[in-house]
């Protein structure tokens, strides 16, 4: 009696044994050849992506209410800054990456298969912690003698200059900025570029420059959190962490030379040149746009993912997951103060996602 239980006993462990080990042999892009689709049936399905902090606000909420609707689907999105996650995409330890800037060509060279799929529109506002003053007008060029250092105190002429009446304190500027690869850097060092040419020619742009002032915080909710806990200090961020922290926000001219507020509408306003005129593989920056309402600040978010991909129930609700994203998902955008994405760019994003597949087989399945 003793010895059959064993033997049983023996079984069972080698039995969880081996099924452990096949579980563990699965990666995030390949193995399996299933093809129940996982979006809606019973298969439970997880699915993890990695990058821009810029969308996190608005993938919490996404990705909640995606689950509430498919139960079987889980998806698990860590907020690691926009090189973080293109890292993790090219290390196929992720099966999409999140971000606010788009692969060079270089990076698409030695990363063909990868596509970009515009997710949402946001506005990168400039915040600003200063004591008394809830209003404050900034231009592109004054801002990025600010960055540069060339301005070191609130009260200098310049500022004043552009806030008559306003009580700008003797404080010293505080810059804070990304320490970490950031897409959000990518568009708010293409926009100082677009209108500096002193930081154009000393700095340049990309998700991570080499700062002549200021400190580094880590992701968008660590350069919010120094800025609030700062006296004097400015920085930039996704518009949802300025309206979640109550850090005031600076009005900024635009390219037609109006005064604009950080807001979905302005991020519209300046994506609507862009939409009419996509290139095919839609990357694009529309940083300093054109037009009465346009936000200057503003960019696309891409969830970049891998074109050929196999038939398995992960791969399939990866791409249930990304339609539902552009059509329905798009209504969440806004009460986050993301600006939905308009209808050229849906019609754009699901000819990406339809090609997204093996062997000439969409994986969409519609």
């Amino acid at each position: 009696m003793r010895k059959r239980f064993a033997l049983w006993i023996t079984g069972v462990l080698l039995g969880a044994l081996l099924a452990g080990c096949g579980a563990a042999s699965s990666s995030p892009t390949g193995g399996g050849g299933g093809t129940s689709e996982a979006g809606g049936s019973n298969v439970a399905v997880a699915l993890t992506g990695a990058g821009s902090t810029f969308d996190f606000p608005l993938f919490d909420n996404m990705f909640k209410k995606y689950h509430e609707l498919h139960p079987n689907v889980t998806v698990n999105y860590q907020s690691i800054g926009s090189g973080g996650g293109q890292k993790a995409l090219f290390d196929a330890t992720v099966r999409f990456a999140a971000s606010d800037a788009f692969l060079s060509d270089d990076q698409m060279k030695q990363h063909p298969d990868l596509v970009h799929i515009p997710i949402t529109i946001g506005a990168v506002s400039v915040g600003y912690n200063l004591p008394g003053v809830d209003h404050l007008r900034l231009t592109g060029k004054v801002l990025a003698d600010l960055c540069l250092g060339r301005i070191t105190k609130w009260n200098d002429k310049a500022i004043q200059d552009l806030n008559p009446g306003v009580p700008l304190p003797d404080l010293p500027v505080a810059v804070v900025h990304r320490s970490d690869g950031s897409g959000t850097t990518f568009i708010f060092t293409n926009y100082l570029s677009a209108v500096s040419p002193e930081w154009a020619g000393q700095v340049g742009a990309g998700t991570a420059v080499n700062w002549p002032t200021g400190i580094g915080g880590k992701g968008s909710e660590g350069v919010a959190g120094q800025v609030r806990q700062t006296p004097g200090a400015i920085g930039y961020f996704e518009m949802a962490y300025a309206m979640e922290n109550g850090i005031q926000q600076a009005t900024m001219q635009n390219k037609d030379g109006n005064w604009v507020d950080p807001s979905s509408e302005g991020a519209s306003a300046a994506a609507a040149g862009a939409a009419a005129n996509m290139p095919q593989d839609l990357r694009v920056l529309f940083v300093d746009a054109p037009g009465p309402n346009s936000y200057p600040i503003s960019g696309f978010s891409w969830i970049i993912v891998r074109k050929n991909l196999p038939d398995t129930p992960e791969n399939r609700a990866l791409v249930q997951l990304l339609d539902w994203m552009i059509h329905d998902g798009q209504q969440v955008a806004e009460p986050l103060h993301y600006a939905p994405l308009p209808d050229p760019v849906v019609k754009l994003d699901e000819q990406v996602i339809r090609s997204i597949g093996a062997g000439g087989k969409s994986l969409l399945g519609k």
